[in-house]
């Protein structure tokens, strides 16, 4: 029985450390945000790391607005209300990533 026990807590403490802290990684890159839509729990957040040659400043109407973020930087957001959001960044106005947030 030890056995059974063993894995079905360790599967259990997993699910709990996954519920805790997940993040979903989102790249800036050839002046696009990759992917370009995603779909996220409510609660979850996103970091995004800048992987072009060149500044990017992220916002989120109303939600939050990051500093010039110098390549190789990251930054995390957290959405904590369900709904569809549009994030952009200030310097590339094309740049546009569509969150989901369930």
């Amino acid at each position: 029985m030890r056995k059974f026990l063993g894995p079905v807590l360790v599967l259990a403490m997993g699910a709990a450390a996954w519920a805790a802290d997940p993040a979903h990684t989102i790249a800036q890159s050839g002046r696009a945000f990759r992917p370009g839509e995603i779909t996220i729990n409510r609660g979850e957040s996103l970091t995004f790391t800048n992987n072009d040659d060149f500044i990017h400043q992220i916002y989120l109407t109303g939600q939050f607005d990051s500093e010039e973020k110098a390549p190789g930087e990251n930054l995390t957001e957290s959405f904590s209300q369900a709904g569809t959001f549009e994030v952009r960044c200030h310097i590339h106005p094309k740049m546009k990533l569509i969150v989901h947030v369930k």
